[in-house]
């Protein structure tokens, strides 16, 4: 059942060359009932596996995505691709999510814009694209396609899953949602209620966007895309997944290619220039429409109000999972204090937790980038968990 084959040129611990593949889930003739209660349909899933699935089904490991991301977690889609997929670090042969012993999935989630059914997708009804005309979403809408789809690949309960930031939030609702359909969850700089803070961040950048002149209440799939605002709403973003320890470290307060102010307003620190280089590069890649609906369904998350009554301690009195919670000190986006806060609500209720606080200086990007602390956890966790309950 793997999608993956050997790249000539892979080195060791790649998963090679990969393909990522569209399912059309399978839905009642009324559509998927969404929470904020339309209905939407079809539904069509981007999807990427690695390794191979037991004959069991008992060793599949779901991958979540964070905000931009999408189905290509691991490996290259050609030998001339230059970068892997975004979690490369962690998925393949003897790296933490090991695919000599694990079937893993990513999905893209529904919203998205990579293959995904989303605001850019063609609305049947009028073939034209959704734009602004597709329903709001939520972190359980998203949660509830992907127990579809699995439920079609004939996975009925997963020996894991993994995510970081929004990829956290997903995770929380599956052991929330579906107690019993996951033995474990590994939820990384994350957090179980979006903060104000971070909706502020978020309305700063749909506002970018939706000034743009070109965004056209979202219909501009046939002329100018929006590109400045989406470029700027990125820029907001991104320093958000910094820290101010990792902009010293990388930008200090050197010039660009100058030795002198030049007392005009132009890119003249470096730090200026990155920043205009990730809005340029994110604009080639994303869409704008599917940002702000990304967005809006984090601001909504909401564990103890939609599971506990207001309470995060009652919401967790459902989990049935085995669970490691790790977050990472310079993270202010999704501080420690609130990985912090959902350790307690569990162990309030006597589950079987783990925590991890990892020292790092690089924000909350750092479950993107090599740390032998946070890879050595996960190998632990998932080590003892495939020994015990996948009979290995």
């Amino acid at each position: 059942m793997s999608e993956t084959t050997k790249a000539p040129a892979a080195g060791a611990g790649s998963v090679g060359l990969v393909q990522t593949r569209l399912q059309d889930i399978q839905l009642p003739p009324e559509g998927l009932r969404l929470e904020c209660g339309r209905s939407l349909q079809p539904i069509q899933v981007a999807f990427e596996t690695y390794g191979k699935l037991s004959a069991a089904k008992d060793n599949a490991i779901l991958i979540l995505h964070a905000l931009s991301g999408d189905a290509h977690a691991a490996g290259y889609h050609s030998t001339e691709e230059r970068k892997p997929g975004w979690w490369d670090l962690m998925i393949g042969p003897g790296k933490s999510f090991d695919t000599n012993r694990y079937f893993v999935i990513c999905t893209n989630v529904i919203g998205g814009c990579k293959g995904s059914t989303g605001p850019s997708s063609v609305n049947p009804a009028t073939g034209k694209p959704f734009g602004m005309t597709f329903p709001i979403l939520t972190i359980a809408d998203m949660v509830k396609v992907q127990k579809l789809f699995l439920d079609q690949l004939g996975i009925g309960r997963l020996l894991s899953m993994a995510g970081g930031s929004m990829g956290g939030m997903q995770a929380l609702e599956w052991i929330l949602r579906y107690p019993d359909q996951t033995r474990s969850a590994i939820i990384i700089a994350s957090t179980a209620k979006s903060s104000p803070q971070s909706i502020a961040f978020n309305e700063v950048q749909r506002h970018a966007i939706v000034t743009d002149p070109n965004w056209a209440h979202g219909d501009y799939y046939a002329g100018t895309k929006p590109e400045t605002g989406l470029a700027i709403a990125r820029m907001i973003g991104h320093i958000t997944f910094l820290s101010e320890e990792s902009m010293n470290q990388k930008f200090g307060r050197r010039l660009q290619n100058q030795a002198e102010y030049s007392y005009e307003f132009t890119r003249e620190f470096e730090v200026e220039n990155y920043l205009h280089y990730q809005g340029t590069q994110f604009v080639q890649r994303f869409d704008a429409n599917s940002y702000l609906y990304i967005l809006k369904a984090m601001d909504y998350f909401d564990v103890a109000q939609d599971w506990g009554e207001g309470s995060l301690a009652r919401a967790c009195a459902r989990v049935q999972a085995k669970t490691l919670v790790v977050s990472f000190t310079s993270d202010w986006l999704y501080p420690s204090q609130q990985s912090k806060d959902l350790v307690k609500a569990l162990r309030q209720n006597n589950k079987d937790v783990s925590y991890l606080e990892v020292q790092s200086s690089a924000g909350h990007d750092a479950f993107l980038l090599e740390s032998p602390a946070f890879h050595q956890a996960v190998d632990s966790f998932l080590d003892n968990l495939y020994r015990r309950e996948a009979g290995a």
